[in-house]
């Protein structure tokens, strides 16, 4: 199970250097590539918006 960031994310950019697997890629909302994600919840914990969910 990956975690995917919904539309509440404000490109803030908190969440990207807090992936150990580097999953995590910039747009106009950031992306978490399910293939490279551990579910291990860093980028939800640092996020201010609660914008990445576990699917």
């Amino acid at each position: 199970m990956a975690y995917h960031i919904n539309d509440d994310c404000i490109a803030c950019g908190a969440c990207e250097p807090e992936c150990p697997t580097n999953a995590i890629s910039e747009g106009d909302i950031y992306i978490i590539d399910p293939d490279a994600c551990i579910d291990c919840g860093a980028c939800a914990d640092v996020c201010p918006v609660d914008a990445p969910q576990p699917e």
